[in-house]
This record gives structure tokens, sequence and C-alpha cells, in this order.
């Protein structure tokens, strides 16, 4: 098994607008999670902003030797994750997983995407 139990995404963002078909090309958020283990992994993401209290957690179940895409747009309860609205988010888990985050900005037919390892915690 690799990873850790404990990561956090410093630099999320859901650009406004979107430019192309959907929704391969909505504009987005998304943490990748990695699961090598034999066993599930329940994980809670929590959702930190500038100027009000965390949202979260989000429980995401990921199968055991599986992988997991979570788009941010797409987390609804206990709230939405708005879109142009400046974030953080701390990934928990109850095993050790990988995980990576990535942002398609799709405001213009120029798109643009960013990918990044997040930061592991433990």
């Amino acid at each position: 098994m690799i990873g850790a139990k404990r990561w956090a995404i410093a630099d999320g963002y859901i650009p406004e607008g979107s430019h192309g078909p959907e929704p391969e090309m909505d504009s987005h958020g998304t943490v990748s999670i990695l699961n090598t283990a034999d066993e599930d992994v329940d994980v809670e993401l929590t959702i930190y902003y500038a100027d009000r209290d965390p949202a979260g957690p989000y429980e995401i179940a990921v199968g055991g030797e599986r992988t997991k895409h979570v788009r941010f747009n797409d987390l609804e309860e206990p709230e939405s994750v708005p879109r142009a609205t400046p974030f953080a988010a701390v990934i928990e888990a109850d095993g050790p997983i990988v995980c990576q985050h990535t942002r398609l900005d799709s405001r213009q037919a120029e798109n643009a995407l960013l990918s990044t390892m997040a930061h592991p915690g433990d």
C-alpha cells in the first residue's frame, strides 16, 4: 500500500462559465483518489473558505484497488461548493490513499488545465 491518511489542497477554485460540450468541457475542479489497498476506504472531505465557516464533511467511498475522481462541482451534501470562490480542501481517510488535484478552466476556447499532487499530511 502507498499513500497517507490526510491530504490538503490549498488552491481550490471552480471557474464560472464554460466553453465546449458538457460534461467533458465543463469548467471544474477535481480531486482524484487512489486506493491501492485490498479494503475499501471511507473518505471525508472538508472545504475551507477565506470568509466563512468550513463545509463538510462530504463522505466518499473508494473501493479496494480502485480510483475515484470527484468533481468539486458535483458535491451537494451538506452543501454545494460555489463557483468563482477560492477554497481549500482537506481529505481524510481511514486508510492510506493518494490524492491529486486537477482544475479545468474552459471559460474560453483556449482551455487551461492544471494538475498537481495534493500535499500529504501524515
